[in-house]
């Protein structure tokens, strides 16, 4: 004699109109007392766990449930319109065992909304406004929550419902040969829900396309390829759902008298030979309006640096300051006046080479080098 087959509500303890909250719940709670974690060895607590998995895997499907509510446990058997799932395992969807037992981080269920998406600005400043930081607007076009649905995507005065299709899941399933695909409900995308009427103003996304203006605090120091991040600035989610975050991204004109390298800032000073040989003092604009003295030693020579500390820019989100390198050339005069020229040719004259010993030492090698070619 056949065995008695269980009837799927009354293993789970659930009338015949109970709700997919009611049966899940329920399935839940006895999953977690009949699992065979919890009752090690007991061969009776794991012949019902697998009996309440076997139903809740039928009565969670719509489809599945029903064909059993009208053919009972015949149409699962014998190629009965329900047949060809997992049949008697019982284990169809091991997500919801272990959602039952380890909570929603095993589970599916409907999708949760999206987050907005990330936007991005590309903003460009000038040496100056990096150095001081500045406060400034832009106006970007961005989806916004719909003002008239409340970004709920239905129209004032309806509302939602459950999906017809997956049966307030999110996702349904097709037979494909011996598998059972599970894939995203087409209807309600995910949702488990359906509108009842979509709103006009936003044609049921919830949100907008319209034009924002946002007032931006550029910091201090930034470079090229600094980013700055505006949380909540970026695209509305669907439904209500938290927006994205806004991401400047800065990029700094060149300088007509500075170069920049991080904090440092560079910039090359030609000075009169004359300047080069006696020495002296230079000042130079510094970006925070003060005037940087340079004193100038005697004998410098072109492609000497001199390094003023804390006269660069600043350091972003920090304190204090780079260094301002000044780049010396020596600017060999072109146009002298007959004085000059007659000046420059008794300084010749009393040359003995002492006086550049590169030079001096650069010939005598010049030399040396010679006299062993001709050896």
């Amino acid at each position: 004699m056949a065995a008695a087959e269980v009837d799927f509500y009354e293993l789970l303890e659930v009338e015949r109109t109970a709700d997919d909250a009611t049966i899940k719940s329920s399935y839940r709670k006895l999953a977690m007392k009949f699992h065979p974690d919890k009752n090690p060895g007991c061969s009776d607590s794991e012949a019902r766990f697998k009996a309440i998995s076997q139903a809740y895997d039928c009565l969670k499907d719509p489809q599945k449930r029903a064909a059993y509510d009208q053919f009972g446990h015949a149409a699962f058997q014998n190629g009965g319109p329900g047949a060809g799932g997992f049949g008697g395992q019982g284990f169809s969807d091991i997500g919801d065992i272990f959602e039952s037992i380890f909570g929603s981080a095993f589970g599916g269920g409907q999708q949760q909304a999206r987050r907005g998406a990330d936007l991005r600005y590309d903003m460009e400043i000038s040496l100056d406004e990096a150095f001081h930081g500045k406060a400034t607007e832009i106006e970007i076009e961005v989806s916004q929550a719909c003002e008239p649905c409340g970004a709920t995507g239905a129209e004032p005065g309806t509302g939602k419902r459950r999906c017809n299709l997956c049966g307030g899941h999110g996702k349904v399933r097709a037979q494909q040969g011996f598998f059972m695909v599970e894939r995203t409900c087409p209807t309600c995308h995910g949702r488990g829900e359906v509108l009842e009427k979509p709103c006009r103003a936003c044609r049921g996304e919830g949100r907008v396309d319209k034009p924002q203006t946002l007032e931006i605090q550029v910091p201090p120091g930034v470079d090229t390829g600094t980013r700055l991040r505006v949380p909540g600035k970026g695209e509305a989610g669907p439904f209500g759902a938290p927006p994205g975050d806004l991401y400047i991204f800065f990029h700094v004109r060149r300088h007509k008298v500075f170069e920049r390298d991080g904090t440092t800032l560079i910039t090359h000073v030609p000075i009169t030979f004359t300047t080069a040989a006696l020495g002296g003092e230079i000042e130079i604009p510094g970006l925070d309006g003060e005037r940087v003295k340079v004193v100038i030693p005697a004998g410098i020579q072109s492609g000497k640096q001199l390094r003023q500390r804390g006269a660069g820019m600043p350091v972003l989100q920090g304190r204090g300051r780079g260094d301002m390198v000044i780049e010396i050339g020596v600017e060999t005069p072109t146009r002298l006046t007959a004085r000059q020229k007659e000046l420059l040719r008794e300084l010749q004259e009393t040359e003995t080479g002492d006086e550049c010993p590169g030079s001096k030492g650069f010939f005598e090698r010049l030399k040396d080098a010679w006299n062993d070619l001709t050896e």
